[in-house]
């Protein structure tokens, strides 16, 4: 039966009237919000043709090296143009008119002091050559998650680090939203709860640049400042988050941004990517040609982190033989009732997060393959696991018997990180493995597959969606049906 209005005229306060208006008009404003520049005119030029003109005369002037594969992450100084613009334009070449639609800003505070992270939740930035949005929908992934990553508006008053980084990305991309980050005193932990969220919130997308926004030694001695660098620089070199953040603590390195650095060494950890190249480097005496002692003494570096490129091999065979010699050994001890031994690795490679699937076959049959897309775990742990689970837990079928170990063979496929791609023209089929997900279903091909079955592409996609992941034959056709890629490195015994 349907309800019909009733006649009965209420009333509404008029404070409580005053009290809705203010409230809409708050959440109107916040919407609407225009962080204004602090740094402009100071550290670089408030007159829109200057400012272009002199980043493009920076960006036709840098001439860094260009890594092989993709690129996650960049890291720039944050000075004075007059000082460090040159220096940075190395970095930002390599990202001139590439897609990125995010950009993650990650900079220290330097002028409020504070312990933790502060994540600017929605708005825009506003600088001589315009308004960068900010991706409200990505912050709302790092928010409200952990007590020491928070929302604190005084972390970017009169704060530059970010502010800096945003000409420069102005000149060099399109459509782009930015996601500033600023970092008080950080512990270790800390660092790494902020890479885990942002690894969570990029997820497998290709699109997301992160700029770490750092200068380096600050001394009053010029030798000092440049045999500082040298040593950070070292250390940036070897990727190894901990040892450059307890560096840091001790004083044997310096950088400003020194937690911004870590953040992004332990996503490049999370993500696969072990490349990192130092692109330029300089210091203010150089600069202003005055290495005079009790002169100011800045450095400034430009670095890259990127991965290598797709289809080059990841284990040399040393490596690859380990892992097997893993593998074998894991469902060996499961036989005789032993727990997964705790195997200590220390190579580094096989101790990163890496996807990787065991499969085993008798006398050339299939008899278990099982695996993890995204590895959780050191690469030679999950090996270690899959291997077991590859021999026990296959549902297709029945546990492989300990007398059947003498003609089990294994072999190992390691993966890449996962791509997501526009639609299946992408798909090179022999090379990527595929990942398709829709409402909740998803399935995963290894590359082999293809090869193994001889399926074109249709057929390799329509079984993929049918057997792996439960959905009609033609999803993978459908544009809300999502499709990623990877590579793998096979090797077997």
């Amino acid at each position: 039966m349907a309800s019909q209005c009733d006649a009965t005229t209420h009333l509404i306060p008029m404070r409580h009237i005053f009290f809705i208006l203010s409230l809409l008009f708050l959440n109107i404003s916040f919407a609407q919000e225009v962080k204004l520049p602090d740094a402009a005119g100071g550290f670089y030029p408030d007159d829109p043709k200057q400012l272009s003109d002199m980043i493009d005369a920076c960006l036709k002037d840098a001439n860094p090296k260009t890594p092989e594969g993709r690129i996650l992450a960049i890291i720039a100084p944050h000075a004075g143009y007059g000082f460090s613009a040159g220096t940075a334009a190395f970095s930002y070449k390599l990202v001139e008119g590439t897609p990125y639609k995010t950009v993650i800003i990650i900079g220290p505070s330097h002028f409020y002091s504070f312990a933790g992270v502060s994540v600017y939740p929605s708005g825009v930035f506003r600088t001589a050559l315009g308004d960068v949005p900010v991706d409200s929908d990505f912050t709302a992934k790092l928010l409200n998650q952990n007590p020491e990553i928070i929302f604190d508006p005084k972390a970017f008053e009169k704060e530059h680090s970010v502010e800096v980084q945003l000409p420069f990305l102005q000149k060099t991309l399109v459509d782009f939203k930015i996601v500033p980050i600023a970092m008080g005193d950080c512990t270790l932990g800390a660092c790494q709860k902020l890479s885990d969220f942002l690894s969570a919130a990029i997820g497998a997308r290709d699109d997301v640049l992160v700029v770490v926004s750092s200068d380096l030694c600050h001394s009053y001695n010029y030798h000092l400042t440049e045999k500082t660098d040298r040593a950070t620089l070292d250390a940036l070199l070897k990727m190894d988050d901990e040892a450059f953040y307890y560096g840091v603590r001790d004083g044997k390195f310096q950088a400003c941004g020194a937690f911004p650095i870590v953040v992004a060494l332990k996503l490049a950890k999370a993500k696969g990517f072990k490349d990192l190249e130092v692109l330029k480097y300089t210091n203010s005496t150089e600069v202003i040609s005055k290495k005079e002692k009790g002169v100011w003494s800045v450095g400034y570096a430009a670095s890259v982190i990127s991965a290598k490129p797709e289809g080059e091999n990841m284990l040399d065979t040393k490596q690859q033989k380990r892992l097997l010699q893993i593998a074998r050994q894991a469902i060996i001890e499961h036989f005789k009732g032993k727990k997964a031994e705790e195997i200590k690795e220390t190579d580094p490679d096989l101790s990163k997060p890496m996807g990787s699937f065991v499969t085993l076959h008798n006398k050339g049959k299939l008899r278990g393959c099982i695996g993890n897309i995204i590895g959780g775990k050191p690469l030679y742990l999950t090996v270690r696991d899959m291997a077991i689970a590859a021999s026990t837990q296959d549902y297709r079928f029945s546990p492989v018997e300990e007398a059947e170990l003498k003609d089990i063979d294994i072999e190992i496929s390691v993966l890449s990180v996962p791509q997501r791609v526009a639609s299946a023209e992408e798909i090179q089929l022999g090379k990527h493995g595929v990942i398709v997900k829709r409402d909740g279903h998803n399935g995963v091909f290894l590359p082999q597959v293809a090869t193994e079955t001889g399926w074109t592409k249709e057929e390799f996609l329509s079984e993929l969606c049918q057997q792996k992941a439960g959905l009609a034959p033609s999803a993978w056709k459908d544009p809300q049906t999502e499709l990623y890629i990877f590579t793998a490195q096979v090797f077997k015994e």
